[in-house]
């Protein structure tokens, strides 16, 4: 009888161990190679930076204009709107809140062309609104500083001219409302001037029908319309001719709704006289580039380059000794 061997194979489950020094020996050997790879990456990345466009970035901070900035405008405000115009402060919020959405909107149209510009405006110091910091990157140190500040002056004048746009109309407005008021004023005063009239002119037709001519009062501040008639036929033609020709009695209000008429017809605030900003900090000149990093790329150029030299010397090696099991 034929016994058959059933004994197990022994089988080697232990992972491969890799040899430390082996690897080490072998990239020492391979250095020539690896230098080449290194050498080469280091000439692409000086390639590389040669014809690469630079980026830099001028910033400038910017806060709410000086009360002297605004000072026609202020003044106007108040001339316009007397006691209801608003104060200083406000009106110092409100054109660097203009200024700032103008400016916000400029920068996303410049983003949204063929060839972008990168023109930012943000919060200087987080949670705060003012001041705020601006910033225009370009491809060189004095391009950017010159750009940034031909932006803020472009948004100061063109915030300038809208706000004095909005105060011309409603300069407008308020001279309409004013010579409406006048006009209604002098109705009311030709009004009372028709109506002494024509009293007077009834008291003359009860003199003559009385047959009075001459006045039978004695103290003429105890007339009355009542009593008119008796001051006579004489003295009442003489009123009424003298009423005929006496101008339009007003009163205070009247002259003084002139006057407001005036002031605000000689009102003439021009846009160089308004700026809605103040420089904190004037477009720096930037002296280090955001883009590209020399030191950086070629630092990361000699590591690719080494990574990969190394690779292809292991995987070459690798590949000799490489023996197919049975």
């Amino acid at each position: 009888m034929t016994q058959n061997d059933n004994s197990p194979v022994t089988r080697s489950n232990d992972p491969e161990q890799i040899d430390l020094l082996d690897l080490v020996l072998q990239l020492w050997r391979g250095k020539w190679v690896i230098g080449a790879f290194v050498a080469v990456f280091i000439v692409l990345a000086v390639a590389y930076l040669a014809v690469a466009k630079e980026k830099w970035t001028s910033t400038a901070i910017i806060a709410q204009p000086d009360a002297a900035q605004v000072a026609t405008y202020s003044n106007a405000l108040n001339i316009l709107y007397g006691t209801a115009a608003p104060g200083m402060l406000d009106i110092q919020n409100r054109v660097i809140g203009r200024f700032n959405a103008s400016f916000s909107a400029l920068s996303q149209a410049l983003e949204n062309q063929d060839v972008p510009e990168k023109l930012v405006i943000e919060p200087a110091v987080k949670g705060q609104p003012l001041p705020l910091n601006v910033s225009y990157t370009s491809e060189s140190a004095e391009a950017a500083q010159k750009q940034l500040a031909q932006y803020i002056q472009q948004v100061d004048e063109q915030t300038a001219k809208e706000l004095i746009v909005d105060l011309k109309d409603n300069i407008k407005q308020q001279i309409k409302t004013l010579d409406d008021s006048l006009e209604n004023q002098e109705k009311v005063a030709q009004e009372q001037k028709d109506l002494r009239i024509k009293q007077i002119t009834e008291a003359l037709k009860n003199a003559e029908a009385a047959k009075i001519t001459s006045p039978r009062l004695q103290q003429t501040q105890d007339v009355t319309q009542e009593t008119l008639f008796l001051l006579g036929s004489e003295a009442l033609k003489s009123m009424i001719d003298n009423e005929a020709s006496r101008p339009l009695v007003f009163s205070p209000a009247y002259y003084q709704t002139k006057q407001s008429l005036l002031d605000i017809q000689n009102l003439n605030v021009e846009p160089d006289t308004l700026h809605v900003y103040r420089y904190v900090m004037k477009p720096d000149l930037p002296i280090r580039r955001d883009s590209p990093k020399k030191a950086i790329t070629l630092i990361l150029a000699a590591l690719l380059g080494g990574i990969i030299g190394s690779g292809v010397i292991l995987g070459r090696n690798a590949l000799r000794n490489y023996t197919p099991k049975a």
